[in-house]
């Protein structure tokens, strides 16, 4: 098993977030997690696309937000650092933006400089928590050195509640982070859905179960309840593609991204 700094890094059994690597084109993967991503793409070679759709909406919702004057980030699920991430994003549109990260996943523990190197003007910060864990996760010194959670925060959880199961608590684990947040705040998904294609999505379920890695997909429905409360921004709950789509995103149909997006505000 490979070691980085005394950490275990199981390079040896596969990673989503090395999956999701992959699937981006990037090198942070190894031969258990390309093995795996192999046989989900067999299934669904569009995993590709449904990748880029999702880094896509990552970059214009955290555009969008940041120009709507939330200077605040907390974005759970990191994984590999893949530039531009999430803080310069934020950061070029405000250059005093905070952001904080947080993930489980030794691997982006071992990458996490890549996400410290901010504006002089801002600051960004990496937790190692587990968002099944919020109240520990929401404690952590460096997030709170690094957030005022008594002002407005745009929470980022995406491509993250498809791999937290019913079973595991999810509704009420972002439950327990949205009421940590201040009015203004936004809470910001993405989610894999059955609803497009279903057979190759309860196929690629079952995929990423015998890897080690729990999963479930949500319908239209399911995914909109983790938006209870607060108020959703236009458009609305849509495939991740067709969140306020730019020039620049390359064409993806909603069967190959077999996602939705939403971002939504507390009031």
């Amino acid at each position: 098993m490979g070691q980085y700094d005394g950490v275990d890094l199981r390079l040896n059994v596969p990673h989503s977030a090395r999956m999701y690597d992959y699937y981006l084109g990037g090198f942070t993967n190894f031969a258990a997690d390309r093995e795996a991503a192999g046989q989900a793409l067999a299934v669904g070679p569009w995993l590709r696309a449904a990748a880029r759709a999702n880094r896509s909406f990552v970059h214009r919702s955290t555009r969008a937000l940041a120009r709507a004057g939330i200077d605040q980030f907390l974005d759970i699920g990191t994984g590999i650092p893949t530039s531009p991430n999430l803080h310069e994003v934020a950061q070029r549109v405000d250059p005093r933006a905070r952001v904080v990260y947080a993930d489980n996943d030794p691997i982006v523990l071992s990458h996490a400089q890549a996400l410290l190197t901010g504006t002089p003007e801002g600051r960004t910060a990496y937790v190692e928590a587990d968002v099944t864990d919020p109240a520990r996760l929401l404690a952590a010194p460096g997030l709170r050195d690094t957030l005022d959670l008594t002002h407005p925060v745009a929470l980022s959880l995406n491509a993250l509640f498809h791999f937290v199961p019913d079973a595991h608590g999810a509704y009420g684990i972002v439950e327990h982070l949205k009421s940590a947040l201040a009015p203004g705040s936004a809470l910001v998904m993405t989610h894999v859905t059955p609803d497009f294609a279903p057979e190759e999505i309860a196929r690629l379920v079952r995929i990423y179960e015998a890897a080690g890695t729990a999963a479930q997909a949500r319908t239209l429905p399911e995914f909109t309840r983790f938006f209870t409360g607060w108020t959703l921004v236009a458009p609305g709950v849509v495939p991740t593609p067709r969140w306020r789509p730019s020039a620049d995103d390359p064409p993806t149909s909603d069967s190959e991204a077999c996602a939705y997006a939403a971002v939504a505000l507390k009031q």
